[in-house]
């Protein structure tokens, strides 16, 4: 499935998390120099990449460059069918994972667990491949440099746009975390266990829900807005 992010601006306080700066990282490894680095980071600065769509293992998007605007798709490695399974054992592991998930947040201990058992889910530089219809001849050029800086500020606001880069899609996750928890309240009650799985994700949703709203209220007072009534 697609899923396409309107035009992003620079967060006020830069990339906070440290996912985000891992991704950050990769893509300063697939940087071929600081050549194309710089004018990426400008690029990414000034706004000039247009709406951002992902699906499993693809980023697509349009930079603009003076009176020219170029497409850019870049490649992400999906995980392997046993990789996925693995992934989401392992936020099903400990209470709490996928509420943090939702909420926005990547716990490290997560990524450690599924490290163990043998799935990258952050990418490294050599694994993000990127093509442009512009004439540079390297690649990444400084506009697919832009597209990845972008990814990388959605990434780190919602670490669920990698899980969907590496093809674990959030609504894919949920169904499979729900599917484990009947199995296992199956397996130890002998029947079908009570109807409530889906209840129970239900609460999940309006809690972590709650959770962003309290989160946007604190920033906006914090900066000395005025407090939208939908909001509350």
């Amino acid at each position: 499935m697609r899923t396409t992010f309107t035009r992003q601006t620079q967060p006020t306080r830069g990339v906070r998390s440290w996912w985000g700066k891992a991704w950050q990282r990769a893509v300063e490894e697939a940087a071929y120099s600081d050549a194309e680095l710089r004018p990426g980071r400008a690029h990414a600065r000034r706004g000039d990449v247009g709406a951002i769509s992902v699906e499993p293992g693809v980023l697509l998007a349009a930079c603009r460059d003076g009176d020219d605007a170029w497409t850019v798709q870049v490649g992400v490695p999906l995980l392997e069918e046993a990789a996925r399974t693995a992934l989401v054992e392992a936020v099903a592991a400990e209470s709490g994972r996928i509420a943090e998930l939702l909420a926005g947040n990547l716990p490290h201990d997560l990524v450690e667990h599924a490290e163990e058992v043998g799935v990258e889910l952050l990418p490294y530089g050599g694994e993000l491949s990127a093509t442009c219809t512009c004439p540079h001849y390297l690649d990444p050029c400084p506009h697919a440099i832009a597209v990845l800086i972008q990814a990388g500020w959605l990434v780190d606001a919602d670490p669920l746009v990698l899980f969907a880069l590496r093809g674990v899609e959030r609504d894919q996750l949920l169904a499979d975390l729900h599917a484990r928890t009947a199995s296992v309240a199956t397996s130890a009650t002998g029947s079908a266990g009570p109807p409530s799985t889906a209840d129970l994700a239900d609460d999940v949703e309006l809690v972590v829900d709650a959770a962003v709203r309290a989160q946007r209220l604190i920033a906006l007072f914090e900066a000395g807005a005025e407090l939208p009534d939908g909001l509350l």
